[in-house]
C-alpha cells in the first residue's frame, strides 16, 4: 500500500511544507466549483490549472421540462430526486418551487450543499452507497407503497435510477434538465498535460472521462488520474483511463485529501 507523502519541518523554520507544494493539478470544470476547488488546493501548496472539460446547455425538449417543474410546484410528486449539483442550478435559474411535502433526496454531498445554498430541503442522501443505485435502494427500503416520482438527469445519465424505481413499482416521470457538452481546451493546456507539465487531472464525472481520452490522447504515465470517488472511477476507467487515485467519498474535499496523500511526480519544470 502507498503511505503517501512523508512531512518533516523545514530545520530553518520549522515549517511543515504543503503536501501538494508546486504540484500543477487540473480542474475540469469552472465557475464558481472550479474557483473553489482552486482555492483550496492553493492552500495545500498546488497551482491549479482551471481547464473546464465540459458545460451544460439547456434541454432540447423545453415544454416537457417546464411542465415538470409546474406539476412539482403543484405538488403531484411524492419525490424529487437529483443525482448533480448541476440540476440544483436548473432549478435555481427557473426559480422552481418545491413543496414542503415533497421529499428531496440527492447524491453525493456536494448536491446535498448546492440545494440548501439555496434555500431548497433536502430528505435523503445515500448512507452507504453514494450513487443513483445507492439512492434507489433506500428510497426502496423506505417507501413501501408506490409513490410519484420526478427524476431531473442530465441527458446523458444513465437510467439505472428510473429502471430501479419503476420496477420496485413507483410511478417515475424522468425528465431531461439539461445536456452535457464538451468544451475543447487550449493548446497549451493539451501542450501541458501530453508533457507531464501537469501532475494530476481530477475527473469528477463520466462526462469529464470522456473529454479527458478524447482531449489527451497521450497522458504521461506519471500524471495522476484521480476519480472523484468509486462511480466515478468506474465510469473512467469503462472510458479508457488508469485511475491512480479515488476518493473515498463522492465529495471534493475528499478527492482533495485523497490527492494530496498520494506522491505526485515532481521535477524542476513544475516547480
Amino acid at each position: 500500500m502507498n503511505e503517501g507523502h512523508q512531512h518533516t519541518p523545514n530545520p530553518s523554520t520549522g515549517s511543515v511544507p504543503k503536501p501538494l507544494a508546486g504540484r500543477r493539478v487540473l480542474v475540469p470544470r469552472g465557475g464558481p466549483w472550479g474557483d473553489g476547488v482552486a482555492a483550496s488546493l492553493r492552500q495545500l501548496g498546488a497551482v491549479p490549472v482551471i481547464a473546464p472539460l465540459i458545460n451544460f446547455a439547456p434541454t432540447n425538449d423545453q415544454a416537457t421540462l417546464d411542465q415538470a417543474l409546474a406539476d412539482l410546484a403543484a405538488g403531484a410528486f411524492d419525490w424529487l430526486t437529483l443525482t448533480s449539483a448541476t440540476t440544483v442550478d436548473v432549478l435555481y435559474a427557473y426559480k422552481a418551487v418545491i413543496p414542503a411535502e415533497t421529499k428531496v433526496a440527492v447524491v453525493g454531498e456536494t448536491t446535498a450543499a448546492a440545494m440548501q445554498a439555496v434555500g431548497y430541503h433536502v430528505d435523503l442522501v445515500p448512507e452507504r452507497d453514494n450513487s443513483a443505485q445507492g439512492m434507489a435502494e433506500q428510497m426502496i427500503a423506505i417507501e413501501t407503497e408506490p409513490r410519484k416520482v420526478l427524476t431531473l438527469r442530465s441527458e446523458i445519465a444513465k437510467p439505472v435510477l428510473t429502471r430501479l424505481l419503476i420496477e420496485a413499482g413507483h410511478d417515475v416521470r424522468s425528465v431531461v434538465a439539461y445536456r452535457t457538452v464538451g468544451v475543447p481546451v487550449t493548446e497549451k493546456i493539451a501542450a501541458d498535460v501530453t508533457s507531464g507539465r501537469i501532475n494530476a487531472i481530477l475527473v469528477t464525472s463520466g462526462s469529464v472521462a470522456e473529454q479527458v481520452v478524447d482531449q489527451f490522447p497521450e497522458i504521461p504515465a506519471s500524471t495522476v488520474i484521480a476519480a472523484i470517488g468509486p462511480r466515478t472511477a468506474k465510469d473512467a476507467k469503462r472510458a479508457g483511463l488508469s485511475v491512480d487515485v479515488v476518493a473515498e467519498t463522492q465529495t471534493v474535499d475528499s478527492l482533495i485529501e485523497a490527492v494530496a496523500r498520494f506522491p505526485l511526480h515532481s521535477d524542476e519544470s513544475t516547480s
